[in-house]
């Protein structure tokens, strides 16, 4: 097995994301203790919970949790359901069993390092990067001309990380309608699918719409509730699946069990643990709306359609990686500047930065933000 490069976003992270007094760059909703999980609980569910039997459990997941899971969608049952032990276990599943070395991956850049990082060490990638003049959107010409007679694998994120977009319906029809045509799969990152703005127009799930989909989600990401450590992908192709399953004998063997009770206890809860998380969003985004026009000469600003991100340009003459440094060193701020996102594939913004405002508690990091940008002003 080929030795993979640093994770930088991770690796980033675990420098700072603890240390860092203003974390304003997190991906995940606004998390919640367990006493306030439990709250919602049935008296049934809380039994299920702390009269559980704390041993091995199914390496698919526990039969009732993929079967909540699977009312997720539209057309998923169970047996269509893998559990893993969050996102990345489940990416790298995917890609390892879909991909060898005589194939061929498309990928959208920028984007969450594994995506490009796990079929690179496989095989050979063709990265086709979004267009930050059109809304970050995908075109589908050039994921045409990428395709190859030996291409397996086209892998999106929508919404996006770290740009927050989403692609048009026309756009994602298109790009299933051409997988189609070819016979390549797609493995879609959904885990922000249902967060946003008020407003926000998710796309459906991919494993619904296509039978070569795998809809990859998680409990950390629009649900908040990271410290789960549980995800899964969705898919028609159940051939695909047990590959996957067998594979995880590998990796994790099975999922935590109290987790998989407190997923599930969050999933039966899903709608209100979403509109809590989204009106976290609405409150938020504002503020940034407000700071962005305060500071034109510094930054451009682009709403985002989704998630609980967004990726500025930053404007100023030292750049935006000496900016992100500082404001962590001096100031306590954390941001990711875009040059975490950099590809292999391709170029990639160089004068971004994510920004994330999914969680409460933003006035204090945003106070913090602009007294450092005031401070550098009248030095």
């Amino acid at each position: 097995m080929a030795t993979l490069p640093d994770f930088r976003l991770e690796t980033h992270f675990a420098k700072w994301e603890f240390k860092a007094r203003y974390h304003l760059t997190a991906s995940d909703a606004q998390s919640m203790s367990l006493r306030e999980l439990l709250a919602m609980a049935s008296p049934e569910e809380r039994e299920e919970f702390e009269g559980m039997w704390l041993g091995y459990t199914e390496t698919y997941g526990a039969p009732d949790l993929r079967d909540t899971i699977a009312a997720t969608y539209a057309k998923q049952s169970a047996d269509n359901i893998l559990c893993f032990a969050g996102a990345s276990e489940g990416i790298f599943a995917a890609n390892t069993v879909l991909l060898d070395r005589d194939s061929h991956a498309i990928v959208v850049t920028p984007n969450y390092q594994s995506h490009e990082t796990l079929p690179v060490t496989i095989c050979e990638a063709t990265g086709v990067p979004l267009d930050p003049d059109d809304g970050w959107s995908l075109d589908m010409d050039r994921v045409a001309a990428a395709i190859r007679p030996n291409t397996r694998l086209v892998t999106i994120n929508f919404p996006h990380n770290p740009t927050g977009a989403i692609l048009p319906l026309d756009h994602y029809t298109m790009l299933i309608d051409l997988c189609r045509k070819h016979g390549i799969y797609i493995l879609h990152d959904e885990i922000f699918n249902g967060l946003g703005p008020t407003g926000a127009q998710h796309l459906p799930f991919v494993a619904d719409l296509y039978e070569r989909g795998l809809s990859l989600n998680v409990m950390s990401k629009s649900y908040g509730l990271p410290g789960l450590r549980i995800g899964w992908i969705a898919s028609q192709d159940r051939a695909v699946l047990s590959k996957m399953e067998r594979l995880k004998h590998y990796l994790s063997i099975c999922n935590s069990g109290p987790s998989e009770r407190l997923a599930k206890i969050a999933l039966t809860h899903r709608k209100a643990i979403l509109a809590r998380n989204c009106a976290i969003v609405d409150e938020n985004l504002p503020k940034w709306d407000a700071f962005f026009a305060r500071h034109r000469d510094l930054f451009d600003w682009q709403r985002p359609d989704g998630s609980c991100m967004a990726f500025p340009r930053y404007k100023g003459a030292e750049g935006v990686e000496v900016f992100a440094q500082s404001l962590v060193q001096d100031s306590g701020v954390l941001l990711l500047p875009s040059t975490i996102y950099r590809s292999d594939l391709g170029d990639t913004p160089n004068d971004r930065f994510r920004l994330g405002f999914g969680r409460t508690g933003l006035d204090e990091g945003l106070a913090a933000l602009e007294g450092h940008i005031m401070r550098n002003r009248k030095a």
